[in-house]
């Protein structure tokens, strides 16, 4: 009598990290959103690690790998080596393959974050890399940003308007630009952070909760 073999039990697949972009122009505070969020996150419960994208160095992934706030070996660094759009839309085969040596390395990692090199307003992610997206603008570059209705602050899931304390000191009426971001967002949301004090982050640190890993 032959006995057949028993088909042998499906393994579960295997859980992946949630993937979120940050992006935005040169100096419009990127880097210090994330040294705010990495804490703001933890202190939620999320196992979080990063991949930073630069030009021709590894400057942000050394800031943060210097910062106190994560494991060193959480943060990886890709080099662009062209305009820093391309490696997270046109190609951003570098930064998956970043990515996924972070989840190889961290089992139950649940999020992971890439901060693109700074870039125009343009600028977007690949929905091939990120599954939801922050642009981070600054008050310092001029409160006709919004109305400029560049790819990146149109498209994004969150808009993030940072340096709200420099405001008085630039001539921008904060909330007229804030009211302007609003008006061409229709209904995505904006949020206005000064991330060299903090305010506003515990909003960015909730709406990434709430979007992407379906925590309240």
């Amino acid at each position: 009598m032959t006995v057949s073999a028993l088909p042998s039990p499906a393994l579960p697949e295997p859980v992946t990290a949630a993937r979120i972009g940050i992006g935005g122009p040169v100096g419009s505070g990127k880097t210090a959103l994330i040294e705010r969020l990495i804490p703001a996150l933890q202190a939620r419960g999320v196992d979080l690690a990063v991949v930073t994208n630069d030009l021709v160095t590894k400057e942000d992934a050394e800031r943060l790998r210097r910062s106190g706030l994560i494991d060193p070996a959480r943060v990886e660094a890709v080099e662009a080596g062209a305009c820093p759009h391309t490696v997270i839309r046109e190609d951003p085969t570098l930064n998956i393959a970043a990515g996924d040596d972070l989840e190889a390395k961290f089992p139950g990692l649940q999020l992971l974050i890439f901060e693109s090199g700074g870039d125009n307003l343009a600028s977007t992610f690949s929905l091939d890399l990120v599954d939801w997206w922050i642009f981070v603008i600054d008050v310092a570059g001029g409160d006709d940003i919004p109305r400029k209705r560049g790819p990146g602050v149109l498209r994004c899931d969150l808009l993030v308007i940072n340096k709200t304390d420099l405001a008085p000191h630039v001539g921008v009426d904060l909330p007229g630009m804030l009211a302007e971001a609003a008006r061409v967002r229709g209904t995505k949301p904006v949020a206005a952070t000064n991330a060299r004090s903090g305010e506003g982050v515990a909003a960015v640190a909730d709406a990434i909760c709430r979007a992407v890993l379906f925590a309240p």
